[in-house]
């Protein structure tokens, strides 16, 4: 409320006269006096005028009171005289050093100069201008009036250069302006260009004198521009991969930089120091930087170069662990930088000595317990890549036990033993002594040795294989955990849908490739595993969906290669894998798995030297047979070889060949085929045909007719013996749909026979070489006429079952109309007229 009734009290007050001229100095032209006199109409309301009001509102004195009058204007006088008081600098005083001037007059004239105020007497400004007005009375000479004029020339000129900027551009200005600034940029690019090359010349040419190099090229580095950064990055990581020595660098002690060195020890220690300074800023510039997406691949690039070219430096647990913490990126480009590094880190184990090894494969199985085994496969993968020595430190010591002693050697022996007897105290310290320096010259020699003991490899080895098996049992254990848990889920809400476990195509690869190196104590719990993921147990319906076929398919090669690496040592039943293959091999799909899982699994389990149960055998055979009319070329291939090399193998399984009228005469146990029995001992395949045959001779392909009609054509009563030359990898491989190649036209082979060869395979590997190649043209041509054709027809069925409801309701209409003759006729006849036109639009349309 207050502010409101200051607001109101304020008064506006009316603009200031402006300052007023003497009528002397006002110059009325003639114009002005005519345009008066003819406009004096519009200048009568200058008598009406108040002039005391206006003065006394101008003034500032219209509302106030008389007593108060004067009052008002003696404020008035003493502000103006403070106002001049601050406008006049000084009172002018006689100066006493001046001398007065006489005029011819006779009078004389004193010069006089203002006094300074207090606040000017330390302005130089103020002396000047008194020194300016002093020299201004004394007549100047020519040359000070030049320099005076060259003075006030450069000041002019100096006002207008600082003028300049004022004056707005123009739009061709602008554009010159904003190319200047792109060619300066252009420019310093360049230079910093040049900078970095000379720089890294420098380092290279002479690293030790030029140190100081690096830290100007990682001060680079922190750029604002992108692609400068980056340049300094790859400049920084070309010189550290030739300046990094080949030992770790260990920084002097107190107590060693307090001893006195030579001048090259001093250098060589202040070398190292900065390269190690500069190498770790240089990797914790790295690490910020990974973590943004425009320097990500610059920055991986420099980390996994220099892990993989200087593994044994310092600093480098830093470097695996962000290589590692990324091996299962999304990223591909990253994935695949990390994994080819750790796997040269795998392969090349003389640049580390196979520290590196260790910490890598420790840190990847902490990497795989902490996301609960959810990575890409890649991840686990790289341990393919690790060798283990198994006969490293055996031969050292089969050697020294089994050494060979000679005559001399025992006559040497039995003459130390007794001279040892006869040697006094104080030999025996003195020897003492010298085998205790002889264990220190041994310790530090293995300290400096790069190549590390034959025990200390072991040890690592025994460490890094420890920790992959332990990795490989977590998986297989979450694998195992996850599907009883989701097939629990399943059986509830009876629907199939199951997560995929990424991890478990190469942990049961790396099994089967380290299978001989698993303890024995191991092998039983192992076997039960895959067992139970093979076939799911007793819940087999529902735990059996949580893994694909091809996974399945791994446990059992799995399992076969291990009781194929430790038959002695094993004795264990494995038969629930052969039903287990029995019933997935229906479920293949070829689109949807791996095909070269399932030849790996046909070659191990049924074409390695084992005998088969004739029942189990006949089984097979059946079930081969039927597999191959439902699939593809490559994998009917791959199930005819496994099929011939049974029939080969079993002589009373040809009886399948030949179309008996008794059906089960050879039958054994089982009297009659059962096609969906899960045992193959229980189906009773032998008494079945293999009628398959018959239709696969008619395949598209030519190798699978071929090989269809070669079988057929074995005879069961002589023993007839051919040697395969190809397996089920080799011809699934060969007639996979990927080689164009594989699939050619039939074509008539006249290839003789020999002792010991299979004419079918000889027939399918070796096409003549009068193959007719295919038109793809003429096909693509065929093709699209027939689709046309095709299309065409359905197109005139849907006309005609048009043209049949339009006929239809024509000739509803036509009763209606008989009945209903007292219709009007116009509109009948209008609306007759328009089905008429719209069946013959239909009749045209079908022909």
């Amino acid at each position: 409320m207050v502010a409101k009734w200051k607001q109101k009290q304020r008064i506006i007050l009316p603009p200031e006269l402006p300052p007023e001229v003497s009528e002397d100095e006002i110059e009325v032209s003639d114009e002005d006096r005519d345009f008066v006199d003819q406009n004096r109409e519009f200048a009568g309301f200058l008598t009406t005028l108040d002039t005391q009001s206006i003065t006394k509102h101008v003034t500032r004195v219209a509302d106030v009171k008389e007593d108060a009058l004067e009052a008002l204007y003696e404020k008035r006088l003493k502000r103006k005289s403070l106002q001049k008081e601050k406008e006049d600098p000084g009172i002018q005083v006689d100066r006493v050093d001046a001398l007065p001037v006489k005029t011819l007059d006779g009078q004389l004239y004193y010069r006089t100069a203002t006094k300074a105020s207090k606040a000017s007497e330390n302005d130089p400004t103020e002396e000047e201008a008194s020194g300016a007005a002093d020299k201004s009375i004394v007549k100047l000479t020519k040359a000070e009036r030049r320099a005076k004029l060259k003075k006030s020339k450069k000041e002019a000129k100096k006002q207008g250069k600082e003028a300049e900027p004022e004056v707005e551009q123009t739009p061709q200005e602008a554009v010159l302006a904003e190319v200047k600034e792109d060619l300066t940029a252009e420019e310093a690019f360049e230079s910093k260009k040049n900078k970095l090359a000379e720089l890294g010349i420098a380092l290279l040419a002479d690293p030790t004198s030029n140190t100081k190099s690096l830290k100007e090229i990682l001060q680079i580095c922190k750029d604002n521009n992108h692609a400068i950064v980056k340049l300094g990055l790859l400049s920084l990581l070309a010189v550290f991969k030739d300046l990094i020595p080949g030992y770790r660098i260990r920084l002097p002690t107190e107590k060693e930089l307090e001893m006195k060195v030579s001048k090259d020890v001093k250098k060589m220690r202040f070398y190292e120091s900065t390269l190690l300074s500069v190498y770790k800023a240089y990797l914790q510039k790295l690490a910020a930087l990974e973590k943004q997406s425009s320097f990500q691949h610059v920055a991986f690039r420099c980390i996994c170069t220099l892990l993989d070219a200087a593994p044994h430096f310092n600093y480098r647990e830093s470097l695996l662990g962000v290589v590692i913490r990324n091996i299962g990126s999304p990223d591909d480009v990253i994935r695949k930088l990390c994994c080819s590094t750790i796997k040269s880190l795998f392969t090349n184990e003389g640049k580390h000595g196979g520290e590196a090894t260790v910490e890598a494969v420790r840190l990847i199985a902490d990497h795989v317990k902490a996301h609960n085994c959810q990575l890409h496969p890649d991840s686990v993968e790289v341990f393919l890549s690790l060798s283990f020595d198994e006969d490293l430190g055996r031969a050292a010591r089969n050697d020294e036990k089994h050494k060979p002693q000679s005559k001399k050697s025992k006559k040497k022996k039995h003459y130390e033993e007794a001279r040892q007897l006869k040697e006094n105290d104080k030999k025996r310290s003195r020897q003492e002594l010298l085998t205790k320096t002889r264990e220190e010259v041994a310790a530090d020699y293995k300290a400096v040795a790069f190549t590390p003991d034959v025990m200390e490899r072991r040890g690592m080895q025994t460490e890094a294989l420890s920790a992959v098996f332990e990795t490989y049992f977590r998986i297989l254990k979450h694998t195992m955990h996850s599907s009883t848990s989701r097939s629990e889920a399943n059986a509830s809400l009876s629907t199939g849908a199951s997560e995929p476990h990424p991890l478990l195509a190469p942990c049961l690869k790396g099994l089967g490739k380290f299978s001989h190196l698993i303890d024995m104590d191991f092998m039983g719990d192992l076997i039960n595993y895959l067992k139970k993921l093979a076939s799911g147990g007793s819940d087999s319906e529902n735990t059996s969906k949580c893994l694909t076929v091809s996974e399945r398919f791994r446990c059992s090669i799995v399992a076969f290669t291990v009781m194929k690496s430790n038959l002695d040592a094993l004795n264990v039943d494995l038969q629930d894998f052969f039903v287990q293959l029995y019933n997935i091999i229906l479920e293949y799909r070829p689109g949807r798995d791996q095909g070269e899982v399932l030849a790996e699994a046909l070659k191990m389990m049924l074409c390695e030297d084992r005998q088969h149960d004739m029942q189990k055998a006949a089984a097979f055979v059946k079930r081969l047979a039927t597999f191959s009319l439902c699939s593809g070329s490559a994998e009917s291939m791959a199930a005819l070889v496994t099929l011939k090399h049974l029939l080969l193998k079993n002589v009373k399984c040809r009886n399948l060949l030949e179309n008996d009228a008794g059906g089960g005469s050879v039958s054994g146990s089982v009297a009659k085929y059962h096609p969906y029995a899960s045992d193959p001992n229980l189906s009773g395949a032998l008494a079945s045909v293999l009628w398959e045959l018959n239709l696969l001779t008619q395949h598209y392909h030519p190798a699978v007719s071929s090989m269809a009609s070669s079988i057929s054509s074995m005879n069961a009563a002589t023993n007839q013996v051919y040697l395969s030359t190809i397996s089920p990898q080799q011809a699934f491989t060969d007639f996979s749909l990927e080689r164009p190649e594989s699939f050619k036209p039939p074509s008539e082979v006249t290839n003789k026979r020999k002792r010991g060869s299979d004419p079918s395979v000889s027939a399918v590997i070796e096409p003549s070489a009068d193959t007719t190649s295919i038109d793809e043209d003429d096909v693509r041509k065929k093709l699209s006429a027939h689709f046309m054709i095709l299309r065409d027809i359905k197109k005139n069925q849907r006309l005609r079952t048009e043209l049949d409801d339009t006929t239809s309701s024509i000739q509803l209409y036509e009763e209606y109309n008989q009945q209903k003759k007292k219709a009007k006729k116009p509109k009948t006849k209008k609306s007759k007229s328009l089905l008429t036109d719209q069946v013959t639009f239909l009749v045209l349309q079908v022909l």
